[in-house]
């Protein structure tokens, strides 16, 4: 325990817990995009998909704890570092130098407090269903939760696709200088590798940020599933009530 506190004070302590917890976020973000694209693989894909991550909610929940620590440490640690780097900074700079660095730590500080906000929306919008609790009542003919409607109907919406594409664009930018930080911190960003690992990492962050968009432009330039939704609906509206239940006498 003492050598966990002595290193969450030091400062390359915090530099390596701020590494860990974001390569922890960064490889979830990658298999939730991929995840996230079966959905245009259509509702069967992308239901079952949901239906197979709800196969052990004990296992689940656990991930998200996981998640959400590894979440709550990165943003906790890089506000440490911003404090610790200000009080720290030299009266005088280069110019150029002092200009680039502000810059950096702006956006850094910024797109990550925009995508904490993001991310507490999209958990309250898509898995608590606390924006709107109808999301909890779609089911696909198999009884399974349509995520597939709840996709297509929540980002029908161009108000919540809005943000999340701006969240998504925020995410790119925040990732490009992350993975950068990154392999600094573990030594792997040499002067021979400057270059490549900077252009590897921008090219890996806007792949990223356009998987994730991919799926609101569908819905917002094509109308994609729009279809799917109204027989759903439809097919709801014409389902038969169910008979009332005569309670036994007692």
């Amino acid at each position: 325990m003492n050598a966990l506190a002595q290193l969450s004070r030091s400062s390359i302590g915090k530099k390596w817990i701020v590494a860990l917890t974001g390569l922890v976020m960064f490889l979830f973000v990658i298999g939730h995009m991929i995840g996230n694209l079966q959905v245009f693989l259509g509702p069967e894909a992308i239901n079952n998909y949901g239906a197979l991550l709800h196969t052990s909610p004990e296992l689940l929940w656990i991930i998200r704890l996981v998640l959400l620590s590894c979440l709550g440490l990165h943003v906790l640690f890089a506000l440490l570092m911003v404090i610790e780097n200000r009080k720290a900074r030299p009266v005088q700079y280069a110019k150029k130098a002092n200009v680039q660095s502000k810059l950096s730590t702006r956006l850094m500080a910024i797109t990550g407090m925009v995508l904490l906000g993001f991310v507490i929306f999209h958990l309250l919008h898509f898995t608590s269903h606390s924006v709107d609790a109808s999301y909890a009542g779609f089911h696909d003919e198999k009884g399974r939760h349509d995520v597939f409607r709840m996709v297509v109907v929540g980002f029908s919406n161009p108000v919540y696709a809005g943000f999340y594409a701006v969240a998504m664009v925020m995410l790119c930018s925040h990732l490009s200088h992350g993975a950068w930080s990154w392999l600094q911190t573990v030594g792997l960003r040499t002067k021979k590798v400057a270059d490549e690992s900077s252009r590897g990492a921008r090219i890996l962050a806007i792949v990223l940020a356009a998987g994730y968009l991919s799926i609101p432009a569908a819905v917002q330039l094509t109308k994609f599933g729009r279809g799917y939704v109204a027989e759903r609906e439809n097919a709801g509206q014409h389902a038969p009530s169910p008979e009332p239940q005569i309670s036994p006498a007692k």
